[in-house]
């Protein structure tokens, strides 16, 4: 169980690709989910490492994009950088990654 959140997370940590619009930036991400009873949903979050594509695009208005990894895909909502310039990255549904 994760001390942090008080449950079990399940991950992925790779290659994806986010797709804003019709445009397409491969990225790395590092992503953690897990279940929340209370709601009944899936919560999914992380975050994308330092991408200068991304950074014009989000800096330029895009904060929803479609994020494929190898294992599937989800529509998840982007935030301010961190100091590294990594965006965190997260939704409220299927995940994108396979959910052990």
């Amino acid at each position: 169980m994760s001390e942090e959140h008080g449950h079990d997370e399940d991950g992925y940590t790779g290659e994806a690709v986010l797709v804003f619009d019709e445009r397409e930036v491969p990225v790395s991400v590092e992503l953690r989910g897990y279940f929340q009873p209370i709601d009944g949903r899936y919560h999914w979050y992380g975050r994308v490492a330092a991408n200068e594509q991304v950074s014009e695009l989000v800096e330029g208005g895009a904060r929803t994009a479609l994020l494929r990894t190898p294992d599937g895909s989800a529509t998840g909502s982007l935030t301010d950088p961190d100091p590294w310039r990594r965006y965190r990255v997260g939704g409220i549904s299927t995940p994108p990654f396979r959910v052990g």
